[in-house]
């Protein structure tokens, strides 16, 4: 090993490390104080025993504006302020983080190259896949979702089991929805391999220890050399993300074959459901790699939100079979539609409350590319007891949009933030309500150029499969089980045995 090279990669992280913070506008915000002097508070924002145990008495104490210790003493700047957070998702003086670990365990997973995700790539991609995600063609995916609801209830029906994890059907059955409604692909089409793949790499990756934190800080300093050398190291992480992006890759190519091949024999009945790839525009790297994106991300969020959902509604008999009422009288027992779903105020009220407390994504970290000054709707007060409303922010700052934490500010949702009420949303309880993010005034799927691509896909995904299994099911909450809910990338359930996964009574209507 040449350790002149490893000590001048330490010194040059070290320079620049105090170059940063000694112009670091932040320093004086107020905050919470440091846990470690390496880890600093990242280990309590991101590792809690359960989500939220640190993030949330921060924000009561020191409100929505506040600055944390990152690794090594850095600043970061915490914001759930609303006009702060319309500001950092919507302008342009800030980009995705794209730290070395991170694009190991996300980016470089997902879609192959980080500059797939942002920048004018980005931009050209949603253009084009945008139009599978519109109002109009999300509606057409209406069959598909009844289906894979109906599949749930199938497997359900046959298990002979007190308990059941609810988690594993809602897997199948929203990796099928992602596969059928945006591919045109069964679930054999895209075979066992790809499925037990994409699990794998989904329990792995998320998959979070002191030691991941620590690398992302050092990491960010080094060359990209050493992520490509990282992504062939024989790890239980790696390999699985190798095996995924392969199969998906190869998915994704066929599709793209099949759909120029189909539009050169000028077929207008197309298999492939994506019209929205133009043959003019087909460039198979970027479409494959975004591809991955879709299959591999688009049902993993999905189905956490419903288990948590249906475990909040075992654990209010009396709103459930309000629930199943307005279910039956809308849709009829047999699940024929006399209305739509949105006609269904009960429902709605309940998948928007299920976003608002559980965001996938708790926060979502931005890196200021350039100087630039962000407003805030109330004024605060700084450890030297200057009053801000605004904070100037330099080039290289990483700023986290509290999402989480946004969704329980009391003056925007009332006293009882903290509590899983979907009545709110019906008895003008909630305040301020400007708009902000493409559903419900919430962050859930964040706001501005990165605003999720298939919001609508989620929505309608998650009425058909609610409908479904309320208006056939009872649940109820195990008696000598609980499920613990804790930050793993993304809010992920888990059982008293450490295991993820949401276990529920579930018993027969009728």
């Amino acid at each position: 090993m040449n350790y002149g090279i490893a000590w001048g990669a330490v010194v040059a992280f070290l320079v620049g490390y105090f170059i940063v913070r000694r112009r670091c506008s932040i320093k004086h915000i107020r905050g919470p104080p440091s846990s470690s002097p390496f880890i600093g508070n990242l280990l309590q924002l991101r590792l809690p025993r359960s989500y939220g145990d640190h993030e949330f008495k921060w924000l009561k104490t020191y409100g929505p504006v506040y600055r944390l210790r990152g690794c090594f003493g850095e600043n970061r700047l915490m914001v759930s302020d609303l006009l702060a957070c319309q500001y950092i998702l919507k302008s342009q003086h800030f980009t995705m983080e794209t730290s070395w670990e991170s694009e190991v365990r996300f980016k470089r997973i997902l879609c192959h190259r980080v500059d797939d995700c942002i920048g004018e790539i980005h931009h050209r991609l949603r253009k084009n896949f945008n139009m599978a995600f519109t109002a109009v063609a999300v509606r057409r995916y209406g069959p598909v979702f009844q289906k894979v609801a109906q599949a749930i209830t199938h497997k359900l029906e046959l298990s002979d089991r007190a308990s059941i994890d609810i988690v594993p059907p809602l897997t199948v059955a929203t990796m099928t929805a992602i596969a059928e409604a945006a591919l045109g692909y069964s679930m054999d089409e895209l075979g066992e391999e790809y499925v037990a793949a994409t699990t794998e790499i989904l329990a792995v990756s998320s998959i979070q220890t002191a030691g991941h934190i620590l690398t992302d800080a050092i990491g960010v300093y080094l060359p990209k050399w050493l992520l490509r050398a990282a992504m062939r190291l024989p790890t239980k992480t790696f390999k699985a993300a190798r095996k995924t992006i392969r199969l998906a890759r190869q998915i994704g190519a066929q599709v793209v074959r099949e759909k120029q091949d189909l539009v050169q024999q000028g077929n207008s009945s197309l298999r492939l459901r994506l019209s929205w790839l133009r043959v003019s525009n087909i460039q198979s790297n970027s479409h494959t790699r975004f591809l991955t994106l879709v299959l591999f991300a688009g049902q993993e969020t999905t189905t956490k939100t419903i288990a948590l959902g249906l475990w909040e509604l075992a654990k209010d008999p009396k709103f459930q079979e309000m629930l199943r009422a307005e279910i039956h009288s809308s849709l009829g027992e047999a699940g024929h539609r006399n209305g739509t779903y949105d006609e269904m105020p009960l429902l709605n009220a309940f998948i928007k409350e299920t976003l608002r407390f559980y965001p996938a994504e708790a926060f979502t970290e931005r890196i200021v590319v350039h100087d630039t000054v962000i407003p805030l709707s109330e004024s605060i007060t700084t450890s030297t007891g200057e009053q801000m409303s605004q904070i100037p922010v330099t080039k290289g700052q990483i700023v986290i949009v509290g999402i989480a934490s946004y969704q329980r500010l009391e003056s925007r949702w009332g006293a009882d933030a903290d509590k899983f009420r979907p009545s709110r949303w019906l008895d003008g309880s909630i305040l301020n309500p400007d708009p902000v993010g493409p559903y419900a005034n919430l962050l859930t799927f964040l706001s501005g150029p990165h605003t999720c691509l298939g919001w609508r896909f989620a929505i309608l995904e998650m009425q058909a499969v609610i409908c479904e299994l309320v208006g056939k099911f009872a649940f109820a909450v195990p008696e000598n089980d609980s499920v613990r809910v804790c930050m793993a990338n993304t809010l992920q359930p888990v059982l008293s045995s450490g295991e993820r996964g949401v276990l529920l009574r579930v018993t027969r209507i009728g």
